[in-house]
């Protein structure tokens, strides 16, 4: 039996989360559509007020629907509702440059990278404020600092995935910070990434930013700290042992001191808190030891569900039928579905 040498096309999803973007969401989708005319367009809707919803079915998307707030919990439904080999996720706000995307998805599948961010750039003060800028330079030299340098722009909303990133990553956060979670997943699990720069704009007439650079970057911050704890707890927990021992040595010492001279401890209750405080440093450090084992046993964990999926082009120009890295292709007709009206107890399912 001949095998049909024709090299099987990768399927291509856009992702787009939503919330009040009526005004923009049109553009988006034809853009979108326009720049990768066999990719998919998926709108997901969270909760919004205005015409989001019927305005990205008329724009010719496919549309979900997720009920709880957040980006978070945006991403955490399309990640598990929608299937695809590529993931292009951007903001629904008209502000990232549709034209980058193909460039960006053909350096993906090239590199057999599981990653591609598009890192900003603009000279629109209005578009991306010095507020936003400067945070977003100290919150990713904080995290590059830790975790490994490999991107500048760490809150891109504009990212190209691999299928087995898409499904091996666990969402967690339910807000803007879920960008740094993408991140810290990537450089844990030692994914082959790269960053393009890529134009960024001023958002359309009409439409208003939903960030907020001080209460957004303090839920990034907490973000952060939580990330370090949960895959540096050796690091976050030595670090509570220095200050707690350094405490303890500080209050000690003029006790010690008086002690040696004149063989009495006429400040007890000190002498009890100095105590006390270095126990608590060295049962930190220990929490540290055991918790840094059990780390390294979820990354493994991690690691396997990761390469239990095909890399990135393993099926372009293969034979049909050859290899097990083989993935059919399928057509995905965009039969949108309606936002129920009232939230419902299971989504429906876009696949």
């Amino acid at each position: 039996m001949s095998a049909d040498l024709n090299p099987v096309a990768p399927r291509i999803a856009v992702i787009i989360p939503c919330y009040n973007e009526e005004v923009a969401i049109p553009k988006v989708v034809a853009d979108f559509r326009a720049a990768l005319p066999g990719a998919t367009i998926y709108v997901f809707d969270n909760d919004s007020k205005d015409r989001t919803a019927e305005v990205a079915i008329a724009a010719g998307a496919v549309l979900g629907y997720e009920p709880f707030p957040g980006k978070g919990n945006v991403m955490r439904r399309m990640f598990s509702d929608v299937e695809a080999d590529i993931y292009v996720l951007v903001d629904g706000d008209d502000t990232y440059d549709a034209s980058a995307a193909p460039a960006m998805v053909s350096k993906l599948l090239d590199g057999q990278l599981d990653m591609v961010c598009g890192a900003r750039v603009t000279e629109i003060q209005k578009a991306y404020r010095f507020g936003h800028r400067f945070g977003n330079r100290l919150l990713t030299g904080l995290v590059m600092s830790i975790f490994g340098r490999q991107f500048t722009d760490m809150l891109t909303g504009y990212r190209v995935f691999s299928r087995r990133f898409v499904k091996s990553f666990p969402a967690i956060s339910s807000g803007f910070e879920i960008e740094t979670e993408l991140t810290v997943h990537a450089m844990e699990l030692r994914m082959k990434t790269a960053e393009v720069q890529t134009r960024y704009k001023d958002r359309p007439e009409g439409s208003v930013s939903k960030l907020s650079t001080v209460r957004d970057g303090i839920r990034i911050l907490r973000t952060i700290a939580i990330l370090i704890k949960e895959e540096r707890p050796l690091v976050f927990f030595t670090s509570i042992f220095g200050a707690l021992a350094a405490t303890s040595l500080v209050l000690a010492a003029p006790i010690i001191t008086e002690f040696l001279q004149t063989g009495l401890v006429p400040r007890f209750p000190t002498a009890l808190l100095a105590a006390a405080t270095m126990l608590l440093a060295f049962l930190s450090l220990v929490c540290g030891l055991i918790l840094d084992t059990v780390t390294h046993s979820r990354r493994e964990i991690k690691r396997l569900a990761y390469l239990a999926m095909p890399a990135p082009g393993t099926w372009a120009g293969r034979r049909r039928g050859e290899g097990t890295a083989f993935l059919a292709v399928r057509e995905l007709a965009p039969v949108p579905f309606e936002r129920p009206e009232s939230i419902p107890g299971d989504v429906p399912s876009m696949t």
